[in-house]
């Protein structure tokens, strides 16, 4: 039982660090007004420094856990997390990002580790299961966050008290993780030697190149409807509405994805047409005048983003010879170049919007980034293996018994 507990406690502290990202995306326009400062370019940076923080946070995250061991990595990484309840009493917009950068170092270490604990405590058959959970996480946060932020405020009365809030909460489930949590072999078993696999090793593999290249404009994208679609008027219906239904969605669609991962063993078909998908829903759901259409194509866009993740998690694992450790490195990998083109993006996406004169720039343009999917899984191998003719015939016999 120990792993579920584990496993709730690393889900609900990553869930808690979308809320608090999110919501400060969303008190943007606030937190820019306390601080006298103000342009579309300069609100991005509220989000960018997050992801600048996770770049740097990813790559260290392999280091820390070889050194600290998963029970106080996790922990420093739950602390990070809680520090950025500290923003609350920033007298200063600089001051304000460097609480961002904290809480983003927490949350690059955080979601580096989901994958050696699952590969460790989990079996094969499980894992698919607890890494769709998992893909939610983050989506979990953001949802509550886009439906809880307003309400929050204006209950507690001002942006630093939702900040501080969220940094508490934070705190005391790192009092429950250090009470559960223990150290185990990164090696892939007890009594196996230490392995030598670093970043040095990781670089040099080029599917932990085409991975996360696959997945930064599906990433750009995602943070764009928290981040940027909510600054945005002039669609058929308020921005802020597609969001939440995108993210809605992607909750179902992250159900799905992880019943497709277990009834099909092929994971690159999944990964390339929901990545075909999502571009032409997301296409849709900008361009059309009709609310209704952009409802729709809002909620199968956000299917389509989270349909994949499932299997996009899974698909490093079933490598052979992958060990807690070899995953720990992909994953920092991915999650560090994943956000750092990521950060570019958004960036160059603001400056668009602002030299054009029209924020709705900057969505087509995260609309069409999101096609990396689809174009980088060309480049992905398949980890998953097509049913023999035997096992094929085993399965129609015992269908019909």
């Amino acid at each position: 039982m120990k792993k579920y507990l584990l496993e709730i406690l690393m889900f609900s502290a990553y869930a808690l660090f979308a809320a608090s990202w999110v919501s400060g995306a969303i008190l943007t326009p606030a937190i820019q007004s306390s601080f006298g400062e103000e342009g579309f370019a300069n609100a991005t940076w509220g989000s960018n420094v997050i992801t600048i923080a996770k770049i740097v946070g990813n790559l260290a995250a392999a280091a820390l856990l070889m050194r600290l061991g998963a029970k106080r990595a996790f922990a420093l990484a739950i602390v990070l997390i809680a520090a950025g309840g500290f923003g609350a009493l920033a007298d200063s917009y600089a001051a304000w990002l460097m609480s961002r950068l904290a809480l983003g170092l927490g949350g690059a270490l955080a979601i580096v580790y989901f994958a050696p604990v699952v590969l460790h405590y989990f079996s094969a058959e499980e894992r698919p299961m607890i890494n769709g959970i998992n893909a939610a996480a983050f989506n979990t946060g953001n949802l509550l966050a886009l439906l809880s932020t307003g309400t929050l405020a204006a209950l507690l009365g001002s942006w630093q008290s939702v900040v501080a809030l969220y940094g508490v909460m934070v705190l005391a489930l790192g009092v429950l993780w250090w009470l559960s949590a223990e150290n185990f072999s990164l090696s892939g078993g007890a009594d196996k030697p230490q392995e030598k696999y670093g970043l040095k090793e990781g670089v040099r593999e080029s599917f932990n190149w085409w991975l996360p290249l696959a997945y930064c404009g599906v990433l750009f994208c995602y943070i764009s409807v928290f981040a940027l679609f909510p600054l945005i008027d002039g669609f058929a219906v308020a921005s802020s509405h597609l969001s939440a239904v995108m993210i809605a969605a992607g909750m179902v669609g992250t159900v799905a994805g992880i019943i497709v991962t277990k009834r099909f063993p092929l994971r690159l078909p999944v990964l390339r047409y929901s990545g075909l998908a999502l571009v032409i829903f997301a296409a849709i759901m900008l361009v059309s005048r009709e609310p209704i259409i952009a409802y729709a194509a809002a909620a199968m866009a956000g299917f389509c983003m989270f349909l994949p993740m499932t299997a996009l998690v899974t698909l490093p694992q079933e490598l052979p010879g992958m060990t807690p450790g070899r995953i720990t490195v992909t994953f920092a990998m991915f999650w560090s170049i994943s956000y750092g083109v990521e950060t570019v993006l958004m960036y160059g996406a603001g400056l668009l919007a602002d030299m054009s004169g029209e924020p709705a720039t900057a969505a087509y343009f995260a609309v069409a980034c999101s096609a990396s999917l689809f174009v980088f899984s060309f480049l992905l191998p398949e980890s998953g293996k097509k049913a023999s003719a035997t096992d094929q015939a085993l399965e129609a016999e015992n269908a019909t018994a």
